[in-house]
């Protein structure tokens, strides 16, 4: 049982109480070891695999996750080459194909944002001169800042540091960040 009380980031390891693993920021990496030197599964995503350990490491059962969404399996997807009138098929991805076409049709400065993705995964039966369409509509609204997911901590990190210090360098940004992780969580 480990009762680390002194601060310092202990290694993670079999030792350690479900309590002190949740008090230190794991990467993923470091998080899948552990859980394949237990045994236990290492999928599902971060926050469930940490819920997973800690339950492990206080011998407690595994936490039942809710079912989560059903995988869509992909369909045929669009080969070039493709114009506007070309319709979006089911299980259609985010390809190279869509890629080519929006850069041609939008400018250098098409990326696949979230709007982006979300209007191809949900929009079968459209056509692809209506997600340009999509794509301009949105901007403003993709240009306003969005909160960072829980998930990635170390954005989330970066974008309150930049924040404080806006003239902050890179390499003082990073190094906040290993000082960071290496503290207990509040």
């Amino acid at each position: 049982m480990s009762t680390n009380m002194a601060g310092s980031r202990p290694a993670p390891t079999t030792a350690l109480t479900g309590a002190e693993l949740l008090r230190w920021y794991w990467t993923l990496v470091e998080l899948t070891s552990l859980a394949r030197e237990i045994g236990i599964a290492t999928g599902g995503g971060k926050a469930a695999l940490t819920a997973r350990l800690a339950a492990a490491l206080d011998g407690l059962p595994a936490p039942v996750a809710p079912p989560g969404p059903a995988r869509r399996r992909a369909g045929r997807q669009l080969a070039a080459p493709v114009t506007g009138a070309t319709v979006i098929p089911p299980g259609q991805r985010c390809s190279q194909v869509l890629r080519e076409y929006f850069v041609r049709e939008i400018g250098p400065g098409f990326h696949f944002d979230a709007f982006m993705r979300d209007y191809v995964a949900g929009h079968a039966g459209h056509t692809l001169a209506e997600a340009v369409a999509h794509w301009h509509a949105t901007r403003a609204e993709a240009a306003e800042p969005r909160e960072v997911g829980a998930q990635f901590e170390f954005n989330r990190f970066l974008r309150a540091w930049h924040a404080q210090h806006p003239d902050g360098a890179r390499g003082e940004a990073l190094a906040a960040w290993q000082e960071h992780r290496a503290r207990p969580r509040d």
